[in-house]
């Protein structure tokens, strides 16, 4: 059967198709186009927008691809295959034929690049070039194996590496292109003053000092070298080697100190020269200069002087350099040198105390951890015996220095470590009780003065707000920032691309500044880091400025800076205060704990701080003189409880006793305003505490309560502080009578509820009658609900009568009000416990009945009942709503 189209019909449909797939390759082909675009978008001509300055030729013109990893391949296998001829097969050649094959390679790979550069072939060139350095090592080593056996190993390394260092570094300098014969050099320039001394036989000492000078030779390559890899190189080294040099230096500082000393010096001089030229390492440079020379003059002190004077002498080497930064102002030191410096001097003084630091935490704390009993008459012993009593001068020392300095932050640091000083003194020298007690009572008393007048401690200290006096870097940063002109200088370069100097090594504008590099290290001023001999001319898109216009100016082509939220600085005498107070707090406590130990001296010490306390409350002003006066409120109870432990009172007795607390806090807060609330929380706390105290004796218990409500309701005639000391008042005179009642031996549940629901519901009724539109749950529900529910629970279990039926009569009432006053609270709590107590009385009779019936007549009712329901279901929902919506009209 033939199904082929008719000639024409298939003529119509290979077209048809024909159209579709010259439209489809249409589109493809647009879309190829629009990804090469994307891929391969040719960059803009574009003017440049200033000047560009012209670079030194790249490196290497090659990508990194492909030919690199198969360069460096060949190249690491050609060295793999020279290392095992000459390790191997060497044996198996005369001497001519070694010296021969050696020559002639390591000439061949040593020329070959020279022609290869020629070329452009510069990844290649690198590669043979690695290969030729490689190859001179080996030449080494067959040299001492073949012609200079006897000679000793090391000794012969240190000169070969000085000879391929000076070698390597002559072909690095010849073919500049290269990039890895001179970091090389630097490499092996660092091994022949150490091998070269431990070929000598020199000790750790000598070896020190090779490793410092070699160290110093780098970092002379660092700042007179161009070239950024063979800095990079020899910055390592220079790192590694004064690091080894200035460690060892600090060890023999204890070991040795007049042989680390000098060692010491020698690397701290190399630190500050390499941070006066480098001003972006300034800082750490002078870091580890200051902790060399703390670590030289420390030594030599530490071993002129008694152990226990070694840390002073290292805090007084500590304070002296960080004296720097102020004396350095005036000598024109660079601002990063002085940082480093000053930054040395505090970590050693910061460490210092911390060694100081253990007399004052056991003077503060010590009393706290109690090993005898209160009032033994034994005092504990000090936590730390032995420990050395010039800790006490550390911090003196350190405290005056402190006060020396004009700032808040030393100010505030030196009255710490006068408290630090006066609390560890008990400690240190091992001063007896009584003298550790009056002591720590003076320092609370001082502490807590300085915190209400702190005026005498902010002389000489600058306010918020005023302007400081200029210091000299100040006054030159002023100078630069309000040039007329408001040009950037620029500084004469010399030779080398490194900024010109003077004899000091200053630079005619100040300290030296790093240039800005380009691609290989050169200035940026122009090329081959030689200057313009000017100003650089600004870019041609930005407009000339005018003189004397600041940033934002019209005309000017800049955005005008973003304001910055200047935080408000606080008070110099409100921070002095706070430090002063805390101090005073922690003293305050220390010295109450201390005097546990006596009877006399308790009252003694509570009195004092009662007194103190008050006198800030009474003197202070902001949150100190509330915190003050709820800590003279615990005083005051630590007092009455005093009296009442020494009276020999019982638990009861004392918080009976403790209750004249809150009553005077009570009287105090209707006077004390600004602190009245944090007073009487406070009083109120104790009174509790009273509560504890008064619950092994419910009588005594129903009469603390009672008391504590008269003082809440003598508290509550004050009209702010009336509807909270009302209820409280009210809540303490319920659970005083609940507690007689308990102790009485009540059982009644009424007896307990309704002093509680007669109240709520004359309040509820005045509170409805003030507003009609109260919803009656609020008014009596729960007054209603503290006496029913409980009534109910006791009638389901009570055998008798006269309960169930008294519970009945009274809830058929309060079910009548509510119908007729249209009050829901009242008609569903009633009408539901009604209906409950009746359920109750009735089940009985209910279960006889239906153990009389048949049988069968229970499910008979059940199934007439549901049959009624169903028939007149509409008519029940309708009763339903109704019903739902009389109750929801209810208030």
């Amino acid at each position: 059967m033939d199904n082929s189209l008719p000639p024409a019909d298939e003529l119509v449909l290979v077209d048809r198709e024909l159209a579709q797939l010259e439209a489809r390759r249409t589109q493809l082909l647009a879309r190829r186009a629009w990804l090469v675009q994307v891929l391969y978008r040719p960059a803009r001509a574009a003017t440049p927008r200033w000047p560009v300055t012209p670079a030194a030729p790249a490196a290497d013109s090659t990508p990194r691809s492909a030919q690199n990893v198969l360069l460096t391949l060949g190249g690491t296998l050609l060295t793999i295959a020279a290392v095992a001829f000459t390790l191997v097969s060497w044996g198996s050649m005369g001497i001519g034929g070694r010296a021969a094959v050696l020559c002639a390679v390591t000439g061949a790979a040593l020329s070959a690049p020279v022609v290869l550069l020629r070329r452009g072939l510069v990844s290649t060139g690198e590669s043979v070039a690695v290969l030729g350095l490689v190859l001179t090592v080996l030449d080494a080593y067959a040299l001492h194996r073949v012609a200079l056996s006897d000679t000793d190993g090391l000794g012969y390394a240190a000169v070969a590496s000085a000879v391929l260092a000076g070698a390597w570094a002559a072909y690095g300098s010849a073919l500049p292109r290269l990039r890895v014969p001179l970091p090389a050099g630097v490499v092996a320039a660092q091994l022949p003053l150490p091998l070269g001394v431990l070929a000598a036989g020199g000790g750790a000492t000598a070896f020190a000092w090779a490793a410092l000078v070699t160290a110093a030779a780098d970092g002379a390559v660092v700042l007179w070298t161009r070239p950024l890899p063979v800095r990079i190189t020899a910055g390592a080294g220079a790192a590694l080697l004064g690091g080894w040099a200035l460690l060892t230096g600090g060890w023999l500082s204890f070991s040795s100190p007049w042989s680390g000393a000098p060692l010491l010096l020698a690397g701290a001089a190399v630190c500050l020269y390499a941070a006066w030229r480098t001003p972006g390492w300034a800082v750490a440079a002078s870091v580890v200069a200051g902790l060399a020379v703390v670590a030289a003059v420390g030594g030599l002190l530490r071993s002129a002087v008694p152990g226990d004077w070694a840390v002073p002498g290292y805090v007084l080497c500590g304070l002296a350099l960080a004296s720097v930064w102020r004396a350095g102002a005036g000598a024109r030191l660079p601002r990063g040198v002085r940082t480093g410096l000053a930054g040395a001097g505090a970590a050693t003084v910061a460490l210092g105390l911390l060694w100081a630091l253990p007399p004052v935490v056991g003077g503060a704390l010590g009393p706290l951890a109690r090993t005898t009993e209160v009032w033994s008459g034994e005092h504990t012993g000090p936590a730390l015996v032995a420990y050395p009593a010039t800790a006490a001068l550390v911090l003196a020392v350190v405290a005056a220095a402190l006060a020396s300095v004009p700032r808040l932050w030393a100010r505030c640091g030196a009255l710490a470590l006068v408290w630090a000083l006066l609390t560890a003194l008990p400690v240190a020298p091992g001063l007896p009780y009584a003298a550790t007690l009056a002591l720590q009572l003076l320092t609370t008393a001082a502490a807590l003065w300085i915190a209400v007048r702190p005026a005498p401690l902010t002389r000489g200290l600058p306010r918020p707000g005023a302007t400081p006096a200029a210091s000299p870097d100040a006054r030159t940063t002023t100078d630069r920032t309000t040039d007329p002109t408001n040009r950037p200088a620029t500084a004469a370069t010399g030779p080398s691309g490194t900024p010109a100097t003077g004899p000091s090594g200053v630079s005619a504008t100040g300290p030296a500044e790093p240039p800005a590099s380009g691609p290989a290290g050169q200035s940026a001023s122009g090329p081959a880091g030689q200057s313009a001999g000017g100003s650089v001319p600004p870019p041609p898109s930005a407009p000339p400025r005018v003189p004397g216009a600041g940033f934002g100016a019209p005309g000017t082509g800049w955005m005008p800076p973003r304001p910055r939220p200047q935080a408000s600085a606080a008070e110099p005498g409100t921070v002095l205060g706070w430090v002063a107070y805390a101090g005073g707090l922690v003293s305050a406590a220390g010295a109450v704990a201390l005097a546990l130990d006596v009877r006399g001296a308790t009252f003694l010490a509570l009195g004092a701080v009662l007194g103190l306390l008050t006198g800030v409350a009474v003197l202070g002003t902001g949150a100190r003189r509330t915190v003050s006066a709820c800590g003279a409120v615990l005083a005051a109870a630590g007092l009455v409880f005093t009296g009442a432990a020494a009276a020999g009172l019982e638990a009861h007795w004392t918080g009976l006793a403790l209750l004249l607390v809150p009553a005077a806090t009570a009287a105090v807060g209707a006077t004390a305003r600004p602190v009245a609330l944090p007073v009487e929380i406070t009083g109120a706390a104790v009174g509790l505490s009273a509560l504890g105290l008064a619950a092994s004796r419910p009588a005594f218990l129903a009469l603390v309560l009672a008391l504590g409500g008269v003082i809440a309701a003598a508290t509550a005639v004050r009209p702010e502080r009336r509807r909270f000391a009302s209820w409280t008042a009210a809540g303490l005179f319920l659970l005083a009578a609940w507690v007689r009642l308990g102790a009485w031996g009540v059982t009644t549940p009424e007896a307990y509820t309704l002093p509680v629901t007669v109240p709520a519901l004359v309040v509820g009724f005045l509170r409805r009658r003030r507003d009609p539109e109260a919803s009656s749950w609020t008014a009596y529900g729960p007054g209603l609900a503290v006496t029913l529910l409980p009534s109910l629970g006791a009638a389901w279990t009570d055998p008798e009568w006269v309960r169930p039926l008294v519970l009945g009569v009274a809830t058929l009432v309060v079910t009548l009000l509510g119908a007729r006053f249209r009050l829901q609270a009242l008609l569903l709590l009633g009408g539901t416990v009604l209906a409950l107590d009746g359920l109750h009385e009735l089940a009985p009779y209910v279960v006889q009945v239906v153990g009389a019936l048949p049988r069968w007549l229970p499910p008979a009712l059940a199934g007439l009942l549901l049959l009624a329901v169903g028939a007149t279901y509409e008519q029940r929902l309708r009763d339903a709503r109704r019903l739902r919506e009389r109750l929801a009209r209810m208030r």
